[in-house]
């Protein structure tokens, strides 16, 4: 983070970005933590975890809802779409919970909005993990959107990735040097009272806990065996 800025923070109430606002917040002033409700299976689950870490830090949390994502848009990640597929994360089959152009939407309106508080700085959690399987996800598309978000704004607001060198354990490893309470953190995409510990963010958080030597403080339904990384 930029000495003397002031940042908007994206946080879902996952382990990456509540992580990310613990770092930014480490680091300087955030004005505000922004969440979005767009209508996934496991916001229930999710979103209230984003509101007790801001709330945590004394931090402002907004939380702008997009239903018509939900409304529109087809994956298996939204209510009323297929199920969640089981396995690694990096499986072909993780396609299904793409929802088309999720990030796009998210950071133009998360731009709008850190103009309209101040902040000249957007903080998103995106990592070297993250997947070829989510196009919004990838280096070009995250390049040209910061290009569009600094010209599209007097504020000239800046994109910034602070875990874009790190791995998901490596984030892990960060958010625990900060004190972050990953008990209160969730990854499940399938949303019910616990993680089920099958599914592909399930699986990946796992493997994050496990490559960083940290004590793993989810509950789980089920703990079978991690499967074997897909080869690329």
């Amino acid at each position: 983070m930029n000495v003397g800025a002031q940042s908007v923070v994206l946080l879902s109430g996952g382990m990456d970005s509540v992580t990310a606002l613990y770092h930014a917040h480490d680091g300087g002033a955030v004005a505000a933590a922004l969440s979005f409700d767009y209508g996934a299976k496991h916001h229930s689950r999710e979103l209230p975890l984003a509101a007790w870490h801001a709330a945590r830090l004394g931090v402002r949390h907004v939380v702008i809802p997009l239903e018509f994502m939900a409304r529109y848009f087809s994956s298996s990640l939204l209510v009323g779409g297929g199920d969640i597929p089981k396995g690694h994360y990096e499986e072909d089959s993780m396609r299904q919970t793409v929802v088309p152009f999720r990030n796009g939407i998210m950071l133009s309106v998360a731009a709008g909005f850190a103009e309209s508080v101040g902040a000249d700085e957007l903080v998103i959690a995106a990592h070297s993990g993250d997947h070829a399987i989510y196009p919004d996800c990838r280096e070009e598309f995250m390049s040209a959107m910061g290009s569009a978000m600094r010209l599209g704004t007097y504020a000239g607001v800046r994109l910034s990735r602070p875990f874009i060198a790190m791995n998901k354990a490596g984030i892990a490893a960060r958010g625990s040097s900060l004190g972050v309470d990953f008990a209160r953190t969730w990854s499940c995409y399938v949303g019910a009272a616990r993680h089920c510990g099958e599914c592909g963010t399930c699986v990946e958080r796992r493997e994050a806990f496990l490559d960083a030597g940290l004590l793993d403080p989810t509950e789980y339904d089920r703990c079978s065996p991690l499967p074997r990384r897909p080869s690329r």
